[in-house]
C-alpha cells in the first residue's frame, strides 16, 4: 500500500470536470484507490463520491493505492493534483 500526501492547489477545487478526470485515471489501474480527506475517505473510482467530499482550493488530500501497479496509481493521481487538473 503506497500513501501520498498532495494538496488541491486549482482555486476551483474538486467538481465535476476533476473528478471526471480523477475517475478516469484511476479506472486504468488494476489496483484499489482511495481520497481522503480528513475522516472521510472515498473510492477515486467514483464520480459521486469524489463529488461529495466537498474538497476545496488548498485542501489537503491524502492519495491511497493498494494493489499490483500501487506505485504507477498514486503517481498518475497525484500529477493531475499537481497540474492543478489542467485548469490554469
Amino acid at each position: 500500500m503506497i500513501e501520498r500526501m498532495t494538496v488541491i492547489k486549482n482555486r476551483a477545487g474538486i467538481h465535476a470536470r476533476p473528478a471526471a478526470l480523477i475517475v478516469q485515471t484511476a479506472s486504468k489501474f488494476k489496483s484499489k484507490i482511495s481520497l481522503q480527506k480528513g475522516d472521510d475517505r472515498i473510492n477515486a473510482k467514483s464520480i459521486m463520491g469524489i463529488i461529495t467530499l466537498g474538497a476545496g482550493f488548498d485542501t489537503e488530500i491524502l492519495i491511497i493505492a493498494d494493489g499490483e501497479d500501487e506505485a504507477d496509481a498514486a503517481e498518475a493521481i497525484d500529477r493531475l493534483f499537481k497540474n492543478r487538473f489542467e485548469e490554469e
